[in-house]
């Protein structure tokens, strides 16, 4: 076979496999067997490895996987991959129809309920058509790049198909969710056991780890799978104006999308879809733990927007959770980072829906006295949302004689410190002693964490022996430390120690909004640390900032102003923050320096009214505040830009009276890509 001949046959078998995938995942319509397709996948292999530049990127063959460099790189998304609120009663879930409707007045709202499968988020990136990129979730705003492990899965088409005339886009990032059959994971866990390895706890797990691996050779044998859900973005005019033409749509360019869906008119059928699919939870192939249910029409979507967390269009109604019985063996009290007393019930270990429980928060000592719970007790728990295992009520109490009802400890369990509550109504207890070793080691596990200042290597028992041996007193010791510091601990090598060294000083660099959360101030979670650093945008302003420049803030309250003006007023509080300076910690948040990004665009304020075709409002707004400029609500003498899509609303009118600069969308496009 010469090399024309042999382009002709790659072309010819790359086709004809890639159909047979459409059919197979698609369509649910295999037109050959298993036997018939591996054989043209061989033919494909063994020509390819004879001309070996002919291999393209998008071959059929990609998808047997191969050893890529250790290290996953990083993925920022285009449009950031929001996570959903959870509703787990009809009650709860009318609540949230009634807030739709509340921001839709006067429109009529339909609904489409999709699966909700317990795997995990990806989005795939194709370009003219072509797979090139493929990521997981992570942090929503950044992901880990999984290309070579998603081009594994046959149900991923790794070039889209279009119809005569039809026109691809340039940019098509869609969102899916990456899972593994039941039979799949079942068989898997029996050649795991066989050959002595660990089995993985449940098919969520197995997913996961297999997205992750270095060697995509191990993840094109674990037969996954991919449903396509979402759409990120989309470069060029939207072919479709709802959720459920989107769906079709994509699954006319080959992409798989979950034929268990329903367009509801009302939500009446909205509930009657997830108490239909609660029934028939057991009958469905994979694992599912809900129901997702989506404002149908885009424009509505746009219309709702989102939160810091999730869009306000779209909830996922959990089933209930799975329920097993346990017996007590103690209550434990817990000092977390803050210095909260939580009671803990230790369990004889049960398994519910896969996982393994041995252990449940009691979450406060008022929740011990309501359930009535003690030592010995026969108690029913439940994995809450199935992930959080928590006691529902106790069955049987304890046949023991004498066992008494458990108390609230009059000392701190890690330093015999005083136990008190902050205020009166408080429900809950605190150690009272700053030094309390617990506090300082929970505190810094904390801080070490992904979410605040990412120091990869630093877990539970690193953190355990740097506090034992005395070697980190305050979170900023960590940043003193050396090598012959690690070298003392148990399994650390030189090379281990170096590498968490370099992740210890590459944390430095985290920006403001990941250390004030990482310090674990009280009622200072990951969006007031966010609010907090981009609104005085470095920690010396924040410093300066008095109680009612705090509760100014939206979002942020007396409660929580209270909270940040005790914890930097305490001056151990300013000590700790010399150490950070002095150690070289980063006290900026970037957004308050975007003026790097692009002088012209420093300080502008953006409006954007009527409908856009290009982009949609989120992405617009986007893009202008990656380039520094802000996005306002309304028009005013202060705004700089305001662009106008088809059928602007009264903003287009009084931008017009206030002499407003309007730019329609093809010039702001010419003005972001100049």
């Amino acid at each position: 076979m010469d090399k024309e001949k042999a382009q002709k046959e790659i072309a010819r078998l790359s086709r004809e496999i890639e159909e047979h995938n459409r059919r197979y995942y698609v369509l649910d319509d295999p037109a050959i067997s298993d036997k018939e397709y591996d054989e043209l996948l061989r033919q494909l292999i063994t020509i390819e490895e004879r001309f070996p530049d002919l291999k393209s990127p998008d071959s059929p063959s990609q998808r047997v996987g191969a050893k890529v460099p250790s290290g996953a790189a990083t993925v920022t998304h285009r449009v950031k991959m929001y996570s959903l609120d959870n509703t787990y009663s009809m009650d709860e879930l009318k609540e949230w129809h009634e807030r739709v409707v509340k921001g839709l007045p006067g429109q009529r709202v339909e609904y489409v309920a999709e699966l909700k499968i317990d795997g995990v988020s990806a989005s795939l990136t194709y370009l003219d058509g072509r797979f090139t990129l493929g990521a997981t979730r992570g942090d929503g705003v950044t992901g880990e790049d999984v290309t070579h492990n998603l081009k594994t899965i046959r149900s991923v088409p790794l070039t889209l198909m279009r119809k005569k005339g039809d026109r691809l886009p340039g940019i098509l990032e869609v969102r899916g969710e990456v899972y593994m059959n039941l039979k799949d994971f079942a068989a898997l866990n029996k050649e795991r056991k066989k050959a002595g390895e660990p089995v993985f706890a449940n098919p969520r797990n197995a997913t996961s780890g297999s997205v992750k691996l270095l060697d995509s050779r191990i993840t094109a044998q674990r037969n996954l799978n991919c449903f396509i859900h979402s759409l990120g973005v989309l470069e060029g005019e939207m072919p479709f104006k709802t959720q459920w033409e989107f769906l079709q749509n994509i699954r006319d360019w080959g992409l798989r999308v979950n034929g268990e869906r329903r367009l509801c008119k009302a939500v009446d059928e909205v509930i009657a879809c997830c108490q239909e699919y609660q029934r028939r939870r057991d009958t469905i192939p994979y694992e599912i733990d809900g129901v997702v249910i989506k404002v149908n029409s885009l424009k509505q979507q746009e219309q709702l927007g989102f939160t810091l967390k999730s869009p306000r269009w779209a909830v996922a109604y959990k089933f209930p959770a799975r329920q097993v019985t346990t017996t007590v063996k103690e209550i434990s009290v817990q000092v977390g980072r803050t210095g909260i007393l939580t009671p803990v019930a230790e369990l004889e270990p049960v398994e519910c829906g896969g996982v393994t429980i041995a252990r449940s928060t009691l979450h406060n000592f008022d929740e011990v006295k309501r359930l009535g719970v003690k030592k010995g007790d026969r108690v029913l728990v439940e994995r809450a949302g199935d992930v959080i295992p928590k006691i529902v009520k106790v069955v049987e109490p304890s046949r023991r004689s004498g066992q008494k009802s458990f108390n609230v400890p009059t000392k701190c369990p890690a330093c015999a410190g005083a136990v008190a509550k902050e205020a009166e109504k408080d429900v809950a207890y605190r150690c009272v002693n700053p030094l309390c070793p617990e506090q300082i080691e929970r505190g810094l596990l904390h801080f070490a964490s992904r979410g605040a200042m990412d120091i990869e290597g630093m877990g539970e028992s690193v953190v355990h022996q740097l506090c034992e041996k005395g070697l980190v007193k305050d979170f900023a010791d960590i940043y003193f430390l050396k090598s012959e510091d690690f070298l003392g601990l148990e399994l650390f090598a030189e090379k281990k120690a170096e590498n968490l060294l370099q992740a210890i000083e590459g944390s430095k660099k985290q920006p403001l909004s990941r250390f004030l959360f990482g310090l674990g101030i009280l009622n200072v979670g990951e969006k007031v640390a966010l609010v907090l650093a981009q609104r005085f945008g470095s920690l010396e302003k924040l410093l300066k900032a008095k109680g009612e420049d705090l509760e100014s803030i939206r979002g942020i309250g007396e409660v929580i102003a209270v909270s940040i003006a005790k914890f930097f007023k305490q001056p151990a509080t300013h000590k700790l923050m010399a150490k950070f300076r002095k150690a070289g910690v980063n006290f900026i948040e970037p957004v308050a320096v975007s003026s790097k990004r692009s002088g012209k665009f420093q300080d502008k304020k953006f409006v954007f009214t009527g409908e856009l075709t290009l982009l949609t409002r989120a992405q617009a707004g986007a893009l202008v505040r990656e380039l520094g400029a802000d996005v306002v609500a309304g028009v005013s003498a202060a705004t700089d830009f305001v662009v106008a899509g088809d059928n602007p609303g009264s903003k287009y009118q009084k931008a017009l009276d206030l002499g407003v600069k309007i730019l329609n969308e093809k010039q702001f496009q010419e003005m972001i890509h100049e």
